[in-house]
């Protein structure tokens, strides 16, 4: 069995506010705990993946904010205290100062974040 914790998770991307805290928890799974603040675009980091959106799903849980999710289908938006599931080819924009904690595929959730590093630099 395995537990973590936000303070005990290493940081695995960071910048202009956003917080991304990512360690494996088994199972071939990834804990995340996410910080993105108001106006928050993913969009131009996500820029390169297949359809320039994140292909990786998410099941997880907002804390605080509000977020949309922009996929080929829509937006939808997401409020404190609601738990979702993201399916892959989604794009996130956070309306407000947001918190959540995800879990996600630990090959596919890399792939991303690699991307989203490379476009950083």
């Amino acid at each position: 069995m395995t537990a973590v914790t936000k303070e005990g998770t290493a940081v695995a991307l960071e910048g202009e506010g956003v917080e991304l805290r990512k360690t494996t928890i088994g199972g071939e799974m990834s804990v995340a705990f996410v910080r993105l603040p108001k106006g928050t675009d993913m969009a131009p980091a996500l820029k390169g993946l297949p359809d320039d959106m994140c292909q990786c799903p998410h099941w997880g849980y907002l804390f605080s904010g509000r977020l949309q999710m922009r996929t080929p289908e829509g937006e939808e938006t997401y409020e404190p205290g609601q738990a979702f599931y993201w399916a892959p080819g989604h794009v996130p924009l956070a309306l407000e100062d947001c918190e959540y904690i995800d879990f996600s595929p630990t090959a596919e959730f890399d792939q991303v974040i690699d991307h989203v590093k490379s476009q950083m630099g």
